[in-house]
């Protein structure tokens, strides 16, 4: 068992026992501290070790009272950070329809008393009032994805950048390794806060004649937050220019006036380097929750404790999604070396028994892919290399990824490797002019099947409209089609009985009624019955988002319809669960309202009746029983690495969807299946 001093210090006595008596730095999460590269505290707490620099985690401290948590470390040498969370708290705890969720995923037993709403701006706050003169510095996804002015779905108002509500000095976004470094060493040599104003990656705000060099030629000068509240379409094309310079190589500066000063973000670092990635998950972490927790548990360690993260960024550019905006689009990969390292600490851990859960990434499938022609790379401001098309500088060869399945599985202790991240099918079915690439995605796409699904394989064509899903920026639904009957042949060929998990979005900007009538007769006639489902939750800095709260798409400035109103969205949401018998007469009203009467029959025939009590219809002669729903699967925390950013927003999840089909439990192929 690790002793109380291989973990940063949270307490005065821990100081002492490592015999500090003054700190350099001083971190507050929002989160538990899990001592775990996939928790972003720990992350920038290990990097700032590693530099030389004393320093300590408040996890989770209480804002009621005399604030005695914010005290009992005293003055940091050089300045506090603030670590929200992994996941941005109000996502973490309200669903999209507003309500409390079930459990806070990143606290102690799930508590939901343990971190405030906005807890940024909270902790900021009363650091201020007890140490004016101390610099606080924001960084995780609550800040990162507020840094300019955006839209607040629980606040329902558009917000400014966060410096503003918080009072904090200097916002770091993205992934903060290097910024961190940065800041610390300009403070250290002596520096006041307010000069610091060169770092790449990111945000402060100063006036007109503060501005370093002034305004110059390449910056990108944005409407001013007065403007956006009075006219959303500047809004909307503000949004256009924030997501183009997060995605590209060599970014321009972005100013936008507010409140009499401005907000300055200074363009990002490169993308790391894979010895860079590699160095930052050999820091020494224990891989376990801070003692103080024995005897609870933390859900979202549960879910990855035995998993293993290959890389980091994602290309997908997902409308919705905050990875690109948070990682960048750039895939930064570990090297199988330091992989393997890994997976070897994962094996000695006493509770591990051969299986590891994920081996993946922010997308399960991307690890080793990058531009062929570099130079080409660094012209691009595309914020997606797979939408609407392809990108044909992509090298999309899955080789360097089945070396690593390979080498992994290889390992003693390894019985499965499973691959728990979600998987980009577009990306399997795409046909390249090298052959090889090609022959590669066949190779993967059965390996993966055959080797690494535990009994179901997450994916998500997210809608099944085409015009829906261009506005998603996700591929055609006939390519969902093509995949299901690649997977359901590889199933036949080698006698498996596993389940595709489909993730479908109602209410997302463009989606009407009609679309998600028709998405309920296309999914049956695939024969599912579809619980693997959210209603889309309007998310800070996404183009989702900023489409939805203004009406425009930000890169046509053309007029897009959302559901907005509880009504319209449960109108929506409705046909996700048209095999349920209390929703049938709803839905028989609503299609004979939207005039789409001709769906009815198309969804209640013969061959599909309801029979009493019978809560998922049958095909007849079909007496399979039904696969349990998956008890571990509530949220792909592989996808918060690092704990900087959300990673998908699956922000009000049901439990996995029925897919009929025969029972495994005999089936040899599946004996070692991890359950």
């Amino acid at each position: 068992m690790p002793l109380l001093t291989d973990f940063l210090p949270t307490t005065k006595k821990e100081m002492e026992l490592r015999g500090w008596d003054e700190l350099d730095i001083i971190l507050f999460s929002g989160d538990a501290y899990v001592d775990h590269p996939s928790f972003g505290a720990a992350v920038i707490g290990r990097t700032l070790e590693a530099a030389g620099y004393k320093v300590a985690i408040v996890p989770q401290p209480d804002w009621h009272g005399d604030f005695r948590d914010f005290k009992k470390l005293g003055r940091p040498r050089l300045f506090f950070g603030i670590a929200p969370g992994c996941m941005d708290s109000m996502v973490n705890k309200y669903t999209a329809n507003r309500r409390l969720r079930s459990e806070d995923a990143y606290s102690p037993d799930g508590r939901h008393d343990c971190r405030p709403e906005y807890p940024t701006i909270v902790y900021t706050k009363i650091l201020k009032q007890l140490f004016p003169d101390v610099p606080v510095a924001l960084g995780g996804i609550e800040a990162s994805m507020r840094r300019l002015s955006h839209y607040d779905y629980w606040k329902d108002k558009l917000m400014k950048c966060i410096l503003c509500d918080s009072g904090a000095d200097l916002i770091i976004y993205g992934m903060g390794e290097k910024p961190i470094i940065a800041l610390a060493n300009e403070l250290a040599s002596g520096k006041n806060i307010k000069e610091i104003r060169h770092i790449p990656q990111t945000v402060f705000l100063c006036k007109e004649n503060e501005i370093p060099g002034g305004f110059q030629d390449d910056d990108i000068i944005l409407h001013p937050h007065e403007e956006c509240l009075r006219n959303k379409k500047a809004h909307a094309e503000n949004f256009r220019h924030i997501e183009e310079e997060s995605n590209k190589v060599h970014a321009q500066r972005l100013i936008q006036g507010v409140d009499g000063m401005y907000a300055v973000v200074n363009p990002p670092y490169p993308p790391m380097q894979t010895e860079d990635l590699d160095a930052s998950f050999d820091l020494p972490y224990t891989r376990l929750p801070h003692p103080k927790y024995k005897g609870k548990r933390i859900p979202a360690y549960e879910m990855i404790k035995h998993s293993v993260n290959i890389h980091r960024g994602c290309f997908g550019g997902c409308a919705f999604c905050t990875i690109s905006a948070h990682q960048g689009k750039f895939i930064t990969c570990r090297s199988k070396e330091n992989i393997l390292r890994e997976v070897r600490k994962v094996i000695q851990m006493p509770d591990f028994k051969g299986y590891l859960s994920d081996l993946g990434g922010p997308s399960a499938n991307m690890y080793g892919m990058e531009g062929k022609n570099k130079k080409a790379c660094e012209r691009c401001k595309r914020p997606s290399c797979i939408h609407p098309e392809v990108c044909p500088n992509l090298n999309t060869s899955h080789r360097k990824l089945l070396d690593i399945y390979h080498a992994v599985d290889a390992l003693p202790g390894i019985k499965k490797s499973f691959i728990g991240s979600g998987v980009r099918y577009d990306l399997l079915l795409h046909h390249s002019k090298d052959e090889e690439s090609n022959k590669a995605a066949r190779e993967y796409t059965h390996e993966l099947i055959v080797k690494h699904v535990s009994g179901r394989l997450k994916v998500a064509p997210e809608h099944t409209s085409d015009r829906v899903l261009k506005l998603m920026r996700k591929p055609s639904f006939e390519q969902f089609e093509q995949f299901k009957r690649i997977f359901d042949r590889i199933n036949r060929e080698e006698n498996l009985r596993e389940q595709i998990i489909p993730y479908f979005i109602s209410s997302h900007p463009g989606c009407m009624e009609e679309d998600m009538a028709e998405l309920a007769v296309k999914t049956k006639n695939l024969d599912f019955h579809l619980e693997q489902v959210q209603d889309f939750t309007p998310t800070p800095m996404t183009i989702s988002t900023e489409t939805w709260y203004t009406g425009y798409d930000p890169y046509t400035l053309e007029p897009v319809f959302s559901a907005k109103t509880p009504k319209e969205k449960l109108a929506q949401r409705q046909f996700f669960f048209w095999y349920k018998p209390e929703e049938r007469r709803n839905i028989e009203r609503e299609l004979r309202r939207i005039g789409r009467e001709d769906l009815i029959p198309l969804l209640y025939n013969r061959s599909f009746s309801k029979r009493p009590n019978d809560q998922s219809p049958k095909r007849p002669n079909d007496q399979s029983p039904k696969r349990p729903n998956d008890p571990h699967r509530t949220t792909n925390y592989r996808q918060k690495e690092s704990g900087y950013m959300r990673g998908r927003n699956r922000s009000d999840e049901q439990p996995h969807s029925s897919h009929r089909r025969k029972h495994q439990q005999n089936n040899p192929k599946n004996k070692s299946k991890h359950q």
